[in-house]
């Protein structure tokens, strides 16, 4: 069982940054791969990023690549989103998620959610 509570979230305009962060429960966080999703209200939850067990490869949404990076440090049981120039469309509800073995930008694919955090951009 893994929880996981994500924090970093606000209102910015933009251009600015944000690094979003989501902390995990248990001993067992390096095995698995992350993902962060978002959420726009009437919209479909759709990936934005995923890393895998080690942290040495990752994957991003067409919409992100280039401006977002999803890292991770094992020891501290956390996985990040740091988010750069960010747009109005990127307002949304961000959730972390976890899955065993590989990483995965199919949302079903993942066994663990956290609550999300929001993330307001001001155009």
């Amino acid at each position: 069982q893994v929880q996981l509570v994500e924090s970093g979230g606000g209102l910015v305009q933009a251009g600015d940054s944000l690094r979003l962060s989501c902390a995990a429960s248990g001993r067992t966080f390096s095995m698995y791969a992350m993902g962060w999703f978002r959420q726009a209200p009437g919209e479909e939850r759709e990936f934005v990023a995923t890393i895998n067990r080690s942290g040495g490869s990752t994957d991003y949404a067409d919409s992100v690549k280039g401006r977002f990076t999803i890292s991770r440090d094992n020891a501290k049981n956390t996985v990040y989103l740091q988010m750069n120039n960010l747009k109005a469309d990127d307002t949304a509800v961000y959730y972390c998620a976890a899955k065993s073995v590989s990483r995965s930008w199919v949302a079903n694919e993942y066994h663990y959610w956290g609550q999300g955090t929001q993330v307001t951009v001001s155009s």
